[in-house]
């Protein structure tokens, strides 16, 4: 029975059948009944959606969705981007990564948020949210630092998505992904990192988003290219910069100062990763590397989770699985990108895959 519990998880096609016909959390229910008799007919927690792993007679082990948020307040025109309606009935993006998270199986969600847009948070997207999973906040400061504390009085701006998880080291004790708060990363991205999370077959992973499911039509972008070996793991992600596909239809970056060719079939790293706790320390230690170099006031050096993860790659052996997918990803970088978003989500809506209104 905890075969087929592990095995029904880890299949494919049988989570991606779930989603559209519910099939696998009565069947979730019945393997759990027959495992563990004395809590027959017992209510599943989430039951509505969640992907029951019966690995060693219990359900899955609890995953968190670590959201990037701290950010809320960039604009695009004249509109905040993490509050503007783009599905067919309202919905904000941050809606369909967390209702595709708790089908994924994830069962609380950690905001990582400022203090001075907090009760904007809260009363907007927390209020949304909290129906839905448990969620807890955390706050991200510039004086929140493993090392030289005191050391940047005048620091006003964060350092980085590097820091911004590791304020929340006081709340990670299990299997965790994170992802930004104004991205969309489609449904296959979340049942990917649900499986892997439930099932370790590396240190940690990145979902591998194609180059050409996350360029925009209205001007250039920055995407972290992953590089892999034969294994699927990846030996490096280089952060390139002005991406854009020429009228020729090439398309180009710069990576280190210098042009490069890029094919529209090279995966991308947007930002979704999933660890283990024991990835914390790890973090810990190559942030406190980081600030060790910097001079005293720094005002704007940041380091990025790409770069804790490739310094520990090379560094200590880290090995993360990268997991190509192939959702379409997009954002809001430009305001016309809004309108590009509205018709995908109602594509998705026309074609099944969510309901309109999202939660039904």
């Amino acid at each position: 029975m905890r075969l087929i519990g592990k095995n029904i998880l880890k299949n494919k096609s049988w989570r991606k059948f779930n989603f559209k016909f519910g099939i696998i959390v009565p069947l979730a229910r019945h393997l759990f009944n027959c495992i563990n008799p004395a809590k027959r007919d017992t209510e599943i927690p989430n039951s509505e959606f969640i992907i029951p792993n019966l690995i060693n007679g219990g359900i899955m082990a609890k995953m968190t969705l670590i959201v990037l948020a701290a950010g809320m307040g960039t604009r695009f025109g004249t509109r905040i981007k993490q509050l503007e309606k783009l599905g067919p009935s309202g919905e904000l993006l941050i809606d369909y990564s967390v209702h595709d998270a708790v089908k994924a199986g994830f069962d609380r969600v950690v905001f990582i948020i400022r203090h001075d847009i907090e009760e904007l948070f809260k009363s907007t997207i927390g209020a949304r949210v909290e129906k839905r999973i448990a969620t807890e906040y955390v706050y991200q400061s510039p004086d929140q630092l493993p090392v030289r504390g005191g050391d940047f009085p005048g620091r006003t701006k964060p350092w980085g998505t590097a820091q911004a998880l590791y304020c929340c080291r006081d709340v990670i004790d299990g299997p965790f992904a994170i992802v930004n708060a104004d991205d969309f990363y489609g449904q296959d991205a979340f049942l990917q990192l649900g499986g892997f999370l439930s099932d370790f077959t590396a240190d940690a992973c990145s979902v591998g988003f194609l180059l050409k499911n996350t360029l925009s039509d209205f001007g250039t972008v920055n995407r972290g290219v992953c590089k892999t070996d034969a294994q699927g793991l990846l030996t490096s992600v280089e952060e390139t910069k002005a991406i854009g596909r020429a009228a020729d239809g090439v398309i180009s970056g710069t990576f280190a100062g210098e042009k490069r060719i890029l094919s529209e079939n090279d995966t991308v790293s947007m930002s979704m990763w999933g660890f283990g706790a024991d990835f914390m320390p790890r973090l810990e230690r190559r942030l406190s590397e980081f600030l060790e170099k910097l001079p005293s006031g720094e005002p704007k050096a940041e380091l990025t989770i790409a770069d804790a993860v490739d310094a520990e790659i090379h560094g200590s052996g880290f090995r993360v699985m990268n997991l190509a997918t192939d959702s379409r990803w997009f954002g809001i970088t430009y305001e016309a990108d809004a309108d590009n978003a509205r018709e995908t989500l109602r594509n998705c809506v026309s074609a099944g895959v969510y309901n309109s209104p999202l939660w039904g």
